[in-house]
This record gives structure tokens, sequence and C-alpha cells, in this order.
């Protein structure tokens, strides 16, 4: 069963710009990347696909896991945690957790988010999968679902450890997927500081390491890191006007050139692109008949909002929408992939989003299959 819709909108098409052209916008980093997070579409790019060591950008996917399993609902956020030997033990940044202190994972996840604590986020891998290598697994089994094929998980910290790398283009799709699918990382990674043990003699300040949350418009995450190997890296998100952008730097070997040129790679997408909301999530855009169903038509919604990026400077081009329907079979669950919606320029097709069934529908029972044909023939439908 196939449908055809066309719907001509006036807009501005997005022309891709040439940017390592005309210029490199972070001289100083071994690699970067920058990208509009709910598109996807890359708007920077510099040696993105190659293999690095890349400290506690690492946490990112470690967030991914822990904070899924509080949404399966497998751990809760005031659950307390016990502190390991194993965990407290680990160097570079930590909230000094001692063997067997025991602290609610929403609070360790703040030391995580906030102040790259290797000892929290062990705490925590410990607390989801029993033991840190189990976690790993988790990371990895996640990493091949993302499809990323350039990045190998060796633990959850980010530590120096031979097979432990990624990319730049990995690492945007790991920090799309926590931002866009887990939105509740911003209620940490957008504090800049915060205080953990409150009610004891061991109060313990938190402060940021991302300080762009503080000084750059927007901003609210996500991610620094450093260790002798990656050197000093960055992801940050920010939003502003309906765009949120991620930008991340890879291998800059001094921690204030590594935030300039984070903040220039930000500078440059939010100067040079925009983002038009051409329909929101979950509107109506088309409808189908249904045969022998207890429904006579199915409402097709709007997985997700349609957002097309424009390029600034380019001028005002027509948009065309098409409507591609599946083939279906009943019984419906609301929710099913019942079609596509496609948006093209010209010849061109920029982007395409799901339609989904508004509601259940079943299949009709003999009884009412034949009351409504009844009906159909007395009203001479």
């Amino acid at each position: 069963m196939k449908k055809l819709l066309i719907i001509v909108l006036c807009m501005t098409f997005l022309v891709p710009l040439n940017v390592r052209a005309q210029e490199d916008v972070t001289p100083n980093a071994k690699s970067a990347v920058l990208i509009e997070a709910t598109t996807g579409k890359i708007l920077y790019q510099k040696n993105a696909q190659e293999k690095v060591a890349i400290a506690s950008l690492t946490k990112m996917m470690s967030q991914i896991i822990i904070l899924e399993h509080i949404e399966q609902g497998k751990i809760k956020w005031d659950d307390i945690v016990t502190t390991s030997s194993n965990a407290a033990g680990y160097g570079g940044t930590q909230i000094y957790l001692q063997p067997g202190e025991k602290m609610t994972v929403e609070d360790m996840f703040k030391g995580v988010s906030m102040a790259s604590a290797n000892d929290a986020v062990v705490a925590l891998a410990e607390y989801v999968a029993g033991t840190e290598d189990n976690f790993v697994k988790l990371m990895m089994e996640k990493a091949k679902q993302l499809g990323l094929k350039n990045t190998n998980f060796v633990n959850p910290t980010g530590l120096d450890q031979e097979g432990h790398y990624s990319t730049a283009e990995d690492l945007a799709i790991i920090a799309r997927e926590l931002v866009l699918n887990h939105p509740k990382i911003l209620e940490f990674s957008s504090l800049y500081e915060d205080y953990l043990r409150e009610n004891t003699n061991n109060k313990f300040w938190l402060v940021n390491t991302n300080k762009l949350v503080r000084f750059y418009e927007g901003a609210d995450g996500l991610k620094t890191g450093f260790t002798d190997n990656a050197k000093y890296c960055m992801t940050v998100t920010a939003k502003r006007n309906n765009m949120r952008l991620i930008a991340i730097v890879l291998g800059e070997e001094v921690s204030k050139v590594r935030n300039s040129e984070t903040t220039a790679l930000l500078d440059y997408g939010f100067q040079s692109y925009s983002a038009k909301k051409l329909r929101e999530k979950g509107t109506t855009i088309d409808k189908i008949k249904l045969e022998k169903s207890n429904k006579k038509e199915m409402e097709l919604i709007l997985e997700e909002d349609i957002q097309i990026l424009e390029d600034a400077n380019s001028r005002n081009n027509e948009y065309q929408e098409k409507v591609k329907l599946n083939s279906y079979t009943l019984p419906i669950k609301a929710g099913d992939v019942l079609g596509k919606i496609q948006i093209y320029t010209g010849n061109k097709l920029i982007s395409e989003y799901n339609l989904l069934a508004k509601e259940d529908a079943k299949k009709q029972n003999f009884i009412s299959h034949f009351s409504n044909n009844f009906k159909r023939i007395i009203l001479g439908e």
C-alpha cells in the first residue's frame, strides 16, 4: 500500500560549508568535531575518525549505562551504594570515597558529572553490573547498538590503558545519545558548584571541571578529561534559539587552549547556522483507512520534531514533504512505524522521520464485521 503526499514549504535550504577550506577553527587540537544535536549533522570536523585516547570523555558512555538502569527501574536515585576497596583505590580525579563509605546513587552520579570522579564512577559501575569488567561489557554492547566502529572501552573511567580508545566522531554519537535520550544528565552537568556529604564533618565542595557552563551562554554540559596520553579533552553542549550544538576537541596540550578552541567551535556553529522547526513531535501528518478493523482509520503522527538546519548565508528555497506509507497487518499497536515523511529540496533528500500509529487497532470479529456491513447496506454506503 503506497501513497504520496507533496507539500511545498518556503524555507531556507542548508548549503553545507567546507569549514576546513576556509579556516581551521581548532589549530591546536589533535582532532575535533562539531555537530547539531537534533539532526546529527556534522558542521565541522578535523581528523574526526582518528583513534585516540579519550580520558574521562569515556564517562559519557558510563553515564548512559547508569541512566538506562535508573530509567528502567533497575536501580534508584536514592539507593545507597557501598564503596569497595577497588573503587576507593582509583587514582586521578576523585571525591575521596573511603572503603565502606556509603553514598546515594544521586550523589555519586553528581560526583561523576561535575568532578569527573573516578572512584564514584567505579563504585556505580560495580553497583550496576556487579563488577567493573561486567560494566565494561555493557559499555561495549551499547557501543555496538550505537554503531560505533572505532571505539573500544577497557575501563569505565578513561584512565590510560592499552586498547582503550575512541574518535571524535564516535564521541559525538555518544554525546548525542546522552543529551537527546537521557536529558536528565543536563540537570547535573549544568551545575557549576554544589556539595557532597553536606551534613557531615567531611563536607566536600564540588566545582564543575567544565568552566564553560558558567562562562558560555547556553552551555549546560557535558564532560572534560585529561590523561598523559589523551592530553586535554572536552565535550561541550550548548543550546541557543532552539538549536543545540555539541563540540568536541581532543589532544589539546593546554587546558586554556582547549577551552578557547571549544568556544571557537561553538561560536562558529551559532554564527553560521540556525535551526527551523517545521513540525512538532506528535503532529498528525496523514490518515489511513483500515479494513476489517475496529477502527475505520488511523492517524499517523510524527515520532520526533522535524527540524531543518539552515546555513545562515543561504537564500530562500522550497522544501517538499513526501509521505510514504508502509504496508500493515492487524493488529496495530500505538507507536508502530507505519510510514515515513521525507524532506526534500529539489531532488535531494535532506532527512526523513518515522510516522507512528497514534493508537491501537485490532481485527474485527465476525459479529462486528457482519454488523458493520449490514449498517453500510442499510445506509446505502
